[in-house]
């Protein structure tokens, strides 16, 4: 009798035990410490020479562009975003010291610092280049150019998720 109950105990026992071990394993694995990453806003340059003054739709969309950008760096779980802030403001890599912005990226505890600019070449063609320092070597460790199609909310959202995918794969490894 007792070799049945033993046996029965085990049999029910050992899935709720593997499959605790077994999550664990997986929690573990999936906890990472998220890499702090200082986003510093992209520049903006339009030559593409159209009539239409689309300043002030191109500025919100840069906003739009880099709200997303740090939310879904930050919801990736491999990175913490970082604020910044520098004197004078902005923090931007074509209106402060290069050298200044990594300063102030590892003051604020950023191990990574990002920047960049996006380009609008034609009507329907922009270019952006990105690149990431590691604040405490002072060293490139990323560079990408992508371009994309369309100037709207979506070819711009577009844009932004398959540069956060491309930081993850890159970066996060």
């Amino acid at each position: 009798m007792m070799k049945w109950i033993s046996w029965k105990m085990r049999s029910v026992w050992l899935p709720i035990i593997l499959c605790s071990v077994i999550s664990q394993a997986y929690s573990a694995e999936g906890e990472r410490n998220p890499i702090p990453i200082a986003v510093i806003d992209l520049d903006y340059v339009d030559t593409s020479g159209e009539t239409a003054d689309q300043g002030e739709a191109h500025s919100a969309r840069l906003q739009l562009f880099m709200k997303t950008l740090r939310d879904d760096l930050d919801q990736s779980g491999a990175f913490k975003v970082i604020p910044m802030t520098c004197e004078p403001e902005p923090c931007s890599i074509t209106d402060s010291d290069p050298e200044s912005l990594v300063g102030t990226a590892k003051k604020s505890g950023a191990k990574l610092m990002l920047f960049g600019g996006i380009h609008k070449m034609s009507t329907l063609i922009q270019f952006a280049k990105v690149q990431v320092v590691d604040v405490e070597r002072n060293e490139l460790v990323m560079q990408r150019s992508l371009s994309f199609r369309g100037d709207d909310d979506r070819s711009w959202l577009r844009a932004e998720k398959f540069l956060t995918k491309q930081l993850t794969e890159e970066l996060a490894k």
